[in-house]
């Protein structure tokens, strides 16, 4: 997995390429930890994601908490594989997809 980073004012942006399940969400988790520091609010530009596991909701899940009391977390540019993972384990009930 590759992922792309911006860091625009106090807004992070992040685009994670390819699957995010077992395998690569501690690549993400990693990067989340290392980044969110000197952030306000997380953008999660998922454009490039073809895939996520249980192991991936479980990242953003905990990318969510530690944004809930900063500027938040929004999620953009999902496809229908995606979405379709978030809206089957309610995931689109308490995160924020554009």
């Amino acid at each position: 997995m590759t992922i792309s980073k911006q860091m625009n004012g106090t807004t992070l942006t992040l685009a994670p390429e390819g699957r995010l399940d077992t395998m690569t969400s501690p690549e993400l988790e990693k990067e989340l930890n290392a980044s969110l520091e000197g952030a306000d609010a997380l953008m999660l530009d998922f454009s490039r994601l073809d895939y996520i596991s249980s192991a991936g909701l479980r990242v953003l899940l905990s990318a969510h908490k530690a944004m809930a009391g900063k500027g938040g977390m929004v999620i953009r540019n999902v496809n229908e594989i995606v979405r379709e993972v978030l809206d089957v384990t309610g995931f689109s009930d308490i995160l924020t997809i554009e």
